[in-house]
């Protein structure tokens, strides 16, 4: 007698950890239930996706979605709509909301307004402060917790950690990986005076190289003082990636679609400050050494960094301007278009996006394409050529760096724990967005 499944895809050339494959794909329940030539299967719903890749449910590891306190930019269910219409089935959401992610009451409120109202799965960063110190032990393990995050150079929001005794106090206390945005404050406040008034491209000028490269070895030197495992994101420099290279026994490293993809001058000229972010956009120089640490393996992860602003908070005279820009649903169509210009392999892109995540962050049943694995899958059509436009983003701020660019490579459909979250650009509910699970952390 047949098999009979909720679920059966068929078809597809499924990229998985062992190369790729014409395959079809099973589904029962939230889980994958077979893998193979399901020739005499039956199932509920039958999707023949002929000429499509599956790839393993892609995991944005930085997003900013705002909620609590900042709902006029994003929320939790608009940012995870912009997640799954980009193919992406779960995201880390960052701790500079209002009030800030800081306890544990805070983090299980966010829980609370993200279950089966976000369309995406989710797990929540808890910022690291001088004064939850003593409490980190127990914050990096609640439910949903994706660990620690801190601040070492001002961004958005209040979260500014950048006293030597309270950064040695905090990795000393973790046991997880924690995440760092890495730019010295020192630095930023000497060089405010280099901002010029109007002039978004004195962005890089302020935040400099050298910024960066300070707190970047600061935070490696602390890592290895200690024996803890630490996460540089959003790295942005050659020099940062030159030295990282000699120094991966506790430290990994995120780069994103917007350091890989625009560069200064040029971006600034064409944006002004909707390319605005911190770390900056920054030359063909650190462009090319990104793309040279990815191809090599210095990378391990590709995180989009959405930090949305609404058109008003953009269109201040720089420096009063905001800086972030969405990108969470753009994370996939502009990594896809660079798999087709042949710069990154489409393996390589599922390592940066599943298996990497998986991999550094110690998450239960996501990140690969196996029998047992949640039913997390992103499915691409890598030849559809398709023109991103304002009209598509689903973020409440509803712009886009990349309206008006042709990519070659896009989202065809989203299946989150084997449920159907977007089909051919259509948001299908009801939202079932859950925790994410982690080896080291909360246990049903």
């Amino acid at each position: 007698m047949a098999d009979t499944f909720d679920v059966l895809i068929r078809g597809a050339t499924v990229v998985n950890h062992d190369g790729e494959g014409v395959r079809d794909i099973a589904i029962s329940g939230d889980r994958i239930a077979a893998i193979g030539s399901l020739g005499a299967a039956k199932a509920a719903e039958i999707i023949d996706a002929g000429g499509l890749h599956i790839l393993p449910g892609v995991i944005d590891t930085q997003v900013h979605f705002r909620e609590p306190g900042l709902e006029h930019k994003e929320d939790l269910e608009t940012g995870s709509r912009a997640a799954v219409a980009g193919g992406v089935t779960a995201v880390f959401e960052m701790p500079n909301t209002k009030p800030l992610t800081t306890s544990a009451e805070t983090l299980a409120d966010k829980v609370r307004r993200a279950r089966h109202r976000m369309f995406s799965d989710f797990a929540f960063f808890v910022g690291g402060t001088r004064d939850n110190i003593s409490e980190i032990p127990n914050l990096e393990k609640l439910e949903a917790s994706a660990g620690i995050k801190v601040f070492m150079g001002s961004s958005t929001g209040d979260l500014l950690v950048d006293e030597e005794a309270a950064l040695d106090r905090i990795i000393a206390g973790i046991s997880r990986r924690a995440s760092f945005h890495a730019e010295d404050e020192a630095r930023l406040k000497a060089r405010m005076h280099l901002r010029r008034k109007g002039d978004p491209s004195s962005h890089p000028e302020w935040r400099d190289p050298e910024a960066a490269l300070i707190a970047t070895k600061r935070l490696v030197g602390l890592a290895e003082k200690h024996g803890k495992r630490v996460h540089v994101l959003h790295v942005s420099t050659a020099e940062e990636m030159d030295f990282l290279r000699d120094h991966k026994s506790y430290a990994t490293v995120e780069v994103t679609p917007h350091h890989l993809t625009l560069q200064a001058p040029e971006c600034y000229e064409r944006f002004g400050a909707y390319a605005q972010m911190n770390p900056p956009v920054r030359d063909a120089r650190h462009r090319a050494a990104i793309w040279d640490a990815l191809q090599s393996g210095v990378v391990d992860v590709l995180g989009s960094d959405h930090a949305p602003h609404t058109r008003e908070e953009k269109e201040h005279a720089y420096p009063d301007t905001h800086s972030g820009m969405t990108g969470v649903q753009t994370l996939v169509p502009t990594m896809l278009d660079h798999v087709n210009a042949g710069r990154l392999s489409l393996q390589r892109l599922v390592d940066l996006t599943s298996h990497g995540p998986q991999r550094l962050f110690g998450i239960r049943n996501k990140g690969r394409i196996a029998v047992g694995y949640d039913a997390d899958l992103t499915i691409v059509d890598l030849k559809r050529r398709v023109r991103i436009s304002n009209d598509w983003i689903e973020s409440r701020c509803a712009w886009t760096p990349y309206d008006g660019a042709t990519v070659t490579g896009w989202p065809v459909g989203t299946f989150v724990r084997g449920h159907k979250a977007m089909w051919e650009g259509e948001i299908i509910g009801p939202a079932r967005g859950e925790p994410v699970q982690f080896l080291e952390g909360f246990v049903r």
